[in-house]
């Protein structure tokens, strides 16, 4: 978000996350200690944003998605704003969301991120019905949250990564439950097609849904294994307990 240029931050929590909103706060026993020892405290970058810039807000009940997005309706107020699903880790150079901002300063309107997978999991997901394609844009003519199996009218699946137009909060006011008795976001975009620019763009980079147990050790050993100081030994750690299993 921070290399996309986005400034204020918003996290819509649940009842017991409060771990969340201390990870970004000061840490002062961590940086008092490093600081006495002169330790090299820049492992906390990011960790701390400015004052007034990182805005939590609780959803009380789990009531889908589309609600989680609503109940920040008063902090997005009328500006266009982006979104992040944190259960899907996406890793990219240039990052998902600033390649996102980059068809947005282009496309204008709203813009979500496109990915491809096997057909036979599209149920699982919202997925796009496509129009006109030009490169890694995508005309949207619909979308279809977790349609069931064999009617998905393409592969192409949103993993999690938005830029919207606030009308979309309007929707939501009044947005009845979806799919999975819950009020989906899907439905309320859906409605938005048509009536403003709308386009998915095709995520160059890897995704890595850490909603799962599988996912989730995934990106963790990926990610281990091209980091410059501990990569070697991790691989030699994977091929050892591969050997032995």
């Amino acid at each position: 978000a921070l290399e996309a240029g986005i400034e204020q931050m918003i996290f819509v929590n649940g009842r017991g996350k409060g771990m969340i909103e201390d990870h970004f706060d000061m840490a002062y026993e961590l940086e008092h200690t490093m600081a006495d020892r002169s330790k090299d405290r820049s492992v906390l970058d990011g960790t701390r944003l400015k004052p007034g810039d990182c805005v939590f807000v609780r959803q009380q009940e789990p009531l889908g998605l589309g609600h989680a997005i609503w109940c920040a309706r008063d902090i997005i107020g009328d500006e266009p704003f982006a979104i992040f699903l944190p259960d899907e880790f996406m890793v990219g150079a240039p990052g998902c969301m600033k390649q996102m901002v980059s068809a947005y300063d282009k496309l204008g309107g709203n813009i979500v991120c496109a990915l491809e997978i096997p057909m036979e999991d599209t149920p699982s997901y919202g997925v796009i019905d496509p129009g006109k394609r030009d490169g890694p844009i995508t005309e949207v003519k619909g979308l279809v949250e977790k349609p069931a199996a064999g009617t998905a009218p393409s592969n192409l699946i949103l993993p999690g990564r938005y830029i919207l137009q606030p009308e979309v909060m309007r929707i939501l006011e009044t947005q009845e439950a979806g799919a999975g008795g819950e009020i989906q976001l899907t439905d309320a975009m859906a409605q938005m097609i048509g009536k403003q620019a709308f386009h998915g763009m095709t995520f160059d980079g890897k995704r890595y849904d850490c909603g799962s147990k599988q996912g989730y050790v995934e990106a963790n050993l990926a990610l281990a294994l091209t980091h410059p100081e501990i990569g070697r030994d991790i691989r030699a750690m994977a091929e050892r307990l591969l050997a032995e299993s």
